[in-house]
This record gives C-alpha cells, sequence and structure tokens, in this order.
C-alpha cells in the first residue's frame, strides 16, 4: 500500500469512528428524553386569561366583573342603543 492508501485509510477510520460517536451520543439524548419531556400546558380558558390581565393590572376590578359576567353568560348581547 503506497501513501495514499494509508491516508485513505486513516480518513475512513477517522469518519467511521466519528458516525458511531455521533450516532452513540443521539441514541443517548433521544432514549434519555424519554420522562423528561416539558409537558406542554393546557388551553388557556378565557377567565384565566381574564383573571391574568387583572392580577398584571391591566383592568380594573369592574371591567374584570363585567367582562367576567359577559363570558360566563351566552356571550355579548348584541343590541342596539
Amino acid at each position: 500500500m503506497d501513501g495514499w492508501g494509508w491516508f485513505t485509510m486513516s480518513i475512513g477510520t477517522l469518519l467511521f469512528w466519528a458516525v458511531l460517536i455521533t450516532v452513540g451520543v443521539l441514541l443517548y439524548r433521544t432514549l434519555g428524553r424519554g420522562s423528561d419531556r416539558p409537558h406542554t400546558p393546557a388551553a388557556t380558558s378565557p377567565e384565566q386569561l381574564l383573571a391574568e390581565r387583572f392580577a398584571r393590572g391591566e383592568i380594573d376590578e369592574e371591567e374584570y366583573r363585567r367582562r367576567l359576567a359577559v363570558l360566563r353568560t351566552d356571550g355579548p348581547s348584541l343590541t342596539k342603543h
């Protein structure tokens, strides 16, 4: 085998080990995550969103109670004044 043969064999061996190690790391990371996945929160209800806005001070108590009453009924009345 000449100089190029040794060079090619060395590069091939390095690539083989690099691929093998990469596959091992990816498998370890994938299998190790089974129970550590963050749970996606359930969809937030309109009442919860309204309560959060009230807690942050974006709306006052009167507006909070008015909007909460609308949410708990059939919806806003569509009467014209």
